[in-house]
């Protein structure tokens, strides 16, 4: 992903075809080591493609994914109760120490 990042930056920044060692540039600029063999594979996959056409296909794509949407509200109605029994645990917690006869400050 940061190796795409780096070309979508090289793109942005109005180098139509951005090379190897201009990714290395902007990825070492944030201190990110580049491996040539994936520089190379992201270089080769987006050569002469519109990024725009690219980015709207690749949107597509994600759009058919499932998100499991459902889950999140259940589990959130799940929260209150949760919390409530933690305050109830806290309560006990604290006053166990009070059974062990010394604090840790005393």
């Amino acid at each position: 992903m940061r190796y795409v990042a780096a070309y979508l930056l090289a793109v942005l920044g109005g180098n139509k075809s951005p090379s190897a060692a201009d990714l290395k540039k902007i990825l070492s600029s944030v201190g990110v080591d580049a491996e040539d063999d994936l520089l190379t594979k992201v270089i080769d996959e987006l050569k002469g493609k519109d990024l725009e056409t690219v980015m709207t296909e690749g949107h597509k794509k994600l759009a058919s994914v499932p998100m499991g949407g459902a889950a999140p509200a259940a589990a959130g109605a799940a929260a209150p109760a949760a919390a409530k029994k933690e305050e109830k645990k806290e309560e006990s917690e604290e006053g166990s120490d009070d059974d062990m006869g010394f604090g840790l400050f005393d």
